[in-house]
């Protein structure tokens, strides 16, 4: 039957016509921004992974921030407990050259003097960014344990937990304001050998009257220049940690851009081909429906004189 209330022709040609243009406008959609799950309407499951992950992915690069900040710290401290050991044992080998009998022992204290000087501005020259674990003052709000955000950890049930790295300062600091003796650093605590007379590495005149045994001296140099090479290995080894933790992130980093890549990324080549095959469908589209259109003014026809 043929009838010019309802072309069943033109509309099965129109409901192919509008499906090929919405499969189009996705492909369309696809090409231009990259993705196939662009949106939560796309795939709900795969927008919600992929939106959570990018998320913790930024929180990832915060703790590599700061993993670097740590690292600056650590090393800076590092450094100069390093520099310290060096300047300690040259104060070493000026009190081994006292011993020599005939030596000068004013001469040696004056560079002892200087050494000492020079170990101090190492102590305070070891800063960054306003922080300073060599030289401290534990009088008030000192807290020893500082701690480097180290890593970031999202459960299961969705909850979150950060890692971090603790480096106790009180075992590398060098000088500490703190009147009480016991809190003093590796290089200001004083001790009292057998003679009884209190001296420190940056604090003893082996020229004064009365002054400890340059061997009660060396005994303690000794002792302090074993601390700094303790202190120095600890802080290598935390700065060993933070390197590996950092190389860790960024190649955790990495693996997750690749995970939420895998599931809503678009497949270029697959797209552009489908782009092709809608667009020939179009173009068959449209003329199928203007065939379908035009079949109706035959009708025209037999009402003609």
């Amino acid at each position: 039957m043929t009838s010019i209330l309802t072309n069943v022709s033109a509309m099965t040609a129109l409901a192919s016509l509008q499906a090929t243009n919405k499969a189009l406008e996705t492909t369309q959609s696809r090409i231009s921004t990259g993705l196939r799950v662009a949106e939560a309407k796309d795939n709900a499951a795969y927008w919600s992974i992929a939106t959570s992950m990018r998320s913790d992915n930024s929180s990832l690069s915060t703790v590599k921030d700061a993993l670097g900040f740590g690292g600056a710290l650590v090393d800076t401290a590092y450094t100069g407990t390093n520099a310290a050991l060096k300047v300690v044992n040259q104060i070493k080998d000026k009190l081994l050259s006292a011993k020599t009998p005939g030596m000068d022992k004013t001469k040696i204290q004056s560079e002892i003097d200087q050494l000492q000087d020079q170990l101090k501005s190492i102590a305070d020259s070891a800063s960054f960014s306003g922080e300073n674990w060599l030289s401290v003052d534990s009088t008030a709000d000192f807290n020893p344990e500082r701690q480097i955000v180290a890593s970031f950890t999202r459960g299961a049930n969705g909850n979150i937990s950060v890692g971090m790295l603790t480096v106790d300062v009180n075992a590398s600091k060098l000088f500490d304001k703190n009147a009480d003796n016991d809190e003093k650093g590796l290089l200001d605590k004083q001790v009292s050998p057998s003679t009884g007379v209190a001296f420190s590495v940056v604090d003893f005149d082996i020229t004064a009257t009365g002054a400890a045994s340059v061997d009660d001296m060396l005994n303690h140099i000794n002792a302090a220049s074993r601390a700094l090479e303790t202190s120095a290995a600890t802080l290598g080894a935390a700065k060993t940690r933070i390197d590996l933790q950092d190389e860790f992130i960024g190649a955790l980093r990495d693996a997750i851009d690749r995970g939420v890549g895998t599931l809503v990324d678009a497949d270029m080549n697959e797209e552009s081909t489908r782009l092709q095959a809608l667009q020939v469908q179009q173009q068959l589209g449209i003329q199928a429906l203007s065939i379908a259109n035009s079949a109706v003014q035959g009708i025209m026809k037999l009402f003609q004189q």
